[in-house]
C-alpha cells in the first residue's frame, strides 16, 4: 500500500513552515496515533518502534492512563505512542475524556493525526480488498465519511497533522523519524567483520573487501600462532604498502554512502573483510576500520566471525 504525505505540520503553523522540526524533548513523552483508517498509522507506529518508543496498537481508550503508568520514574519506557482508532467503535467515543483524564492527572501527550484524501483512500482499499470499518452495508465512501465525521474533534485538537495522500510508506517513515527521532536515530548500526574465505562469504554482508593482497603473517612462524588482536600481528599487517592507503579509502568511501544508507531506511549495515582463515590481517584491518569511520563519526562494533577456528 503507497502511503503519500505532504509533511508533518504541527497545527497552526503555515505550510510554507512544513519543515520546521518539533522542539526537542528529553523528559518522558506519550504520544496518540489516530486519524483515518488507511492514512498509515500501522506504518507510523512501526518507524517509532524502530526508533526505540514503546508502541500500544489499537487499544480501548479507558486504558491510556493505565498505560501511562508504565512511565515510572527507573522505568526503561520514557516515550509510549499508543495506537487510536475507529476500529474500537464503541470505545472510541471515550477517547476525548481518557485525554481529558491524562491532563488532569499531569500526564502531558501530543496527538498526531493521518489523514488523506478520499481517492487515495478509496484506492488503497481497493487495493488490499477490504471493508472500510464503518461502511456497514453501505459503499466504502459512507464509511470515509462517516470516520471524517467522527475525527473532525480530534484533528482540530491535533498537535502533528500528517497528509499522507502524496507519500510512499518510506516517505512516511522518513518524516516520522525526522520529527519524533534525534539527528542520530536514523542512522544504520554499523558492523565491520572479519572473515575467512575458507569458511565461506557471510550471508548478511552489504559489503564485501578482500585483504589478501597483503603478506600473509601465518607465513612468519613469529606471528603464526598470533591473531590480528595482537600488536605484533597488526603493526606487520598495517605496514605492508597499501595497507593504511586500504584503510582510509575504504572508511571514507563507507563514510560517503552511509547518508545514502539512512535515507534508504536500512537499519543495519555490514562490511566484511575477508583473508583466507580469518584470523590475522582480517582481524587487522577490520580493528583499523572500525577505528577510522568512529573518527569519520561513525559508530562501529567489530565482530569476527572464524577468529576462534582452527
Amino acid at each position: 500500500m503507497d502511503i503519500n504525505d505532504t509533511g508533518l505540520i504541527p497545527l497552526g503553523i503555515a505550510a510554507a513552515d512544513e519543515e520546521a522540526s518539533l522542539p526537542e524533548n528529553h523528559a518522558p513523552e506519550v504520544l496518540v496515533i489516530t486519524g483515518m483508517s488507511g492514512a498509515g498509522r500501522t506504518r507510523a507506529g512501526i518507524t517509532l518502534e524502530d526508533l526505540g518508543w514503546y508502541v500500544v496498537d489499537n487499544i480501548p481508550p479507558r486504558l491510556l492512563r493505565s498505560l501511562t503508568g508504565l512511565m515510572t520514574s527507573g522505568s526503561s519506557v520514557t516515550r509510549l505512542a499508543v495506537i487510536v482508532d475507529v476500529r474500537g467503535r464503541s470505545y472510541f467515543s471515550e477517547l476525548i475524556s481518557s485525554l481529558s483524564e491524562l491532563t488532569q492527572t499531569g500526564v502531558a501527550y501530543r496527538i498526531m493525526f493521518l489523514d488523506c484524501s478520499d481517492d487515495e483512500l478509496v484506492r488503497r482499499y481497493e487495493n488490499v480488498r477490504r471493508p472500510h470499518p464503518l461502511q456497514g452495508d453501505g459503499p466504502l465512501l459512507v464509511g470515509i465519511q462517516r470516520e471524517r465525521e467522527l475525527l473532525s474533534v480530534l484533528k482540530e485538537r491535533a498537535d502533528i497533522v500528517i497528509d499522507t495522500t502524496t507519500y510512499s510508506v518510506h516517505d512516511l517513515s522518513r518524516k516520522v523519524r525526522a520529527y519524533l527521532g534525534n539527528a542520530t536515530e536514523g542512522d544504520p548500526q554499523l558492523t565491520v567483520m572479519s572473515f575467512g574465505f575458507k569458511y565461506g562469504i557471510p550471508i548478511d554482508a552489504d559489503n564485501v573487501a578482500d585483504v589478501r593482497f597483503l603478506p600473509n603473517p601465518y607465513w612468519i612462524s613469529e606471528l603464526r600462532h598470533l591473531t590480528g588482536h595482537d600488536k605484533a600481528v597488526a603493526d606487520f599487517v598495517l605496514s605492508q604498502k597499501g595497507a593504511r592507503e586500504f584503510v582510509d579509502r575504504y572508511a571514507q568511501m563507507m563514510a560517503d554512502v552511509m547518508a545514502g544508507f539512512a535515507h534508504e531506511l536500512k537499519p543495519s549495515v555490514t562490511i566484511a573483510i575477508g583473508c583466507t582463515g580469518g584470523k590475522h590481517r582480517s582481524v587487522a584491518i577490520a580493528e583499523a576500520l572500525s577505528e577510522r569511520l568512529r573518527e569519520l563519526g561513525h559508530p562501529a562494533r567489530t565482530v569476527h566471525r572464524d577468529l576462534g577456528r582452527e
